[in-house]
C-alpha cells in the first residue's frame, strides 16, 4: 500500500497538534469558575483535530506562535492572498509532500511498517467498539418498553441512553416516583444534547489515535465533563435548593457503564457531586464570557500557522 506510509505521516501530525491543543483545552477546563457546560464543548478542539487534517491559516492562532520554534505550514489550496487553507506538519521529516518524499529514505520503510501497526490496531478497536455497541443494543431490545422511547429491565442496574437515531431512555425496574422522574430528566437532557453522538465520535476517533496516550486521557475527561454538564442542565431546570436531592440519587446509581451509552452513574461520582452541590445559578454575564472564551480558543487552537 504505497499510500499508507502518507496517511500516517499525517495522523502523527494531527495527533501531535491534538495533544498539544487538548493540554491548553485541560488548563482552560481547570479554572473553577467555568461552568462544565462550557468545559465540554472545548474539548471539541482536539478532537477536531484528529479528525480533520486542514485548517486555515491565521497569524493569531497557537500554531503561528509554536511555527517560529518548530514545525512548517503545507499549503494545500490558497484561493487569495490572505486566505489559505493548510496542514500543520509536526515531524518535518521530508522534502516534499504531495507524494512525500523523506529527507532519509530509511523513513518511508519506518513509517510504512508504522502506518500497518496503526492499520490493525484502529481495526482491531473499531471491531470492539461495534462488538460493545451490539452488546448494549441486546440488553436494550429485551427492556420492556413503557412509554414513548422509555423502557425497563430486570436486568439493568444503572439508567442509561442508548441509541443515536432514536435513543432509547433504559432504566431499572426498581426505579419509580420522584427518582424516576430526576433520571428522566437528565437522560433526556443527554438526548436533546446529542451527547450518544459526540461520545461515538469522541471513541472512535480516540481508536483512530489510539498509539497516543494523551488522546486517552482527554477521552477520559471530555466523558466526565460532559456528565458534569448535563448535571448543571439538570439543576438549571429544577432549581439550585433541590442540589442534596439530586446528589443523594447520583450515589444510589454510581456504577460504571461498560458500553459505549450515556449512563446516569457513568462518571467519577465524588467529582460530579462536589460539583453538584456547589452549583449555582449562570447570570448572564457569566454565560456571555464562557461563551466569547469558547469562541476565542476555538479560533486560536484550530487555526494554523499564516
Amino acid at each position: 500500500m504505497p499510500m499508507l506510509h502518507e496517511m500516517f505521516y499525517w495522523v502523527l501530525s494531527m495527533s501531535i497538534v491534538a495533544t498539544l491543543t487538548g493540554g491548553i483545552v485541560w488548563g482552560i477546563r481547570a479554572v473553577k469558575c467555568l461552568p462544565r457546560r462550557a468545559a465540554v464543548m472545548l474539548w471539541v478542539i482536539p478532537f477536531a483535530r484528529m479528525a480533520l487534517p486542514f485548517g486555515i491559516n491565521s497569524p493569531f492562532g497557537v500554531m503561528t506562535l509554536l511555527s517560529r520554534v518548530t514545525t512548517n505550514t503545507v499549503t494545500v489550496f490558497q484561493p487569495a492572498e490572505q486566505v489559505a487553507l493548510s496542514m500543520t506538519n509536526c515531524i518535518m521529516a521530508a522534502d516534499t509532500y504531495f507524494p512525500i518524499t523523506y529527507k532519509v529514505n530509511r523513513l518511508e520503510t519506518v513509517f510504512t511498517v508504522a502506518a500497518a501497526v496503526w492499520l490493525v490496531g484502529t481495526a482491531g478497536l473499531l471491531v470492539w467498539i461495534a462488538v460493545v455497541y451490539r452488546a448494549a443494543r441486546r440488553e436494550a431490545d429485551t427492556a420492556t418498553h413503557l412509554k414513548d422511547n422509555i423502557y425497563v429491565s430486570d436486568g439493568c442496574s444503572s439508567p442509561y441512553v442508548y441509541g443515536i437515531l432514536r435513543p432509547k431512555i433504559v432504566l431499572p425496574a426498581s426505579l419509580d416516583g420522584n427518582d424516576r422522574e430526576w433520571v428522566l430528566l437528565h437522560e433526556q437532557t443527554h438526548i436533546r444534547r446529542g451527547d450518544n453522538v459526540w461520545r461515538l465520535l469522541a471513541v472512535m476517533l480516540t481508536a483512530a489515535h489510539w498509539f497516543n496516550p494523551f488522546s486517552w486521557l482527554f477521552l477520559k475527561r471530555c466523558l466526565a465533563d460532559m456528565e458534569t454538564a448535563c448535571d448543571e442542565q439538570v439543576l438549571a431546570q429544577s432549581g439550585e435548593d433541590r442540589a442534596k436531592e439530586y446528589a443523594r440519587l447520583l450515589l444510589r446509581f454510581a456504577q460504571p457503564k461498560p458500553n459505549l451509552s450515556s449512563a446516569f452513574g457513568g462518571a467519577p461520582v465524588k467529582e460530579r457531586i462536589g460539583h453538584i452541590l456547589s452549583y449555582k445559578t449562570l447570570t448572564r454575564l457569566s454565560v456571555v464570557v464562557s461563551a466569547v472564551l469558547v469562541i476565542v480558543s476555538a479560533f486560536v487552537l484550530l487555526t494554523n500557522a499564516g
